[in-house]
């Protein structure tokens, strides 16, 4: 998906190339990432080009982001706090992180 986001759309041989080298999954791994993820609706064939059929996201980055953390919450039984936990205990999660949530929770509009 990270190479659909940057690139657009591109072939299945280009997706494959957009990896490093020393860790480069095989062709057909690749092709059978980009098959499963068409069948879920994720991807879409745009066109073909001689033998290469040309891909295209057919979700945005943040909507993939929403998806995944809406399904991590719910493995967690709706539960942020742990989330969060890990996030402070591993070093993952910044002042400048935390300023921006307290903005979005501000701007948010205040139940009765």
């Amino acid at each position: 998906m990270e190479a659909l986001w940057a690139h657009g759309a591109i072939s299945i041989r280009e997706i494959h190339e957009s990896f490093a080298a020393r860790k480069r999954p095989a062709y057909t791994t690749v092709q059978t990432m980009v098959y499963r993820l068409e069948a879920k609706g994720a991807v879409h064939r745009l066109k073909k080009v001689g033998n290469a059929h040309i891909f295209e996201a057919r979700i945005s980055r943040g909507a993939a982001q929403r998806r995944l953390i809406d399904e991590l919450l719910g493995v967690m039984g709706g539960e942020s706090q742990p989330l969060l936990a890990h996030l402070i205990d591993s070093g993952n999660l910044t002042l400048q992180d935390i300023k921006e949530a307290e903005r979005v929770l501000r701007s948010l509009p205040r139940s009765k």
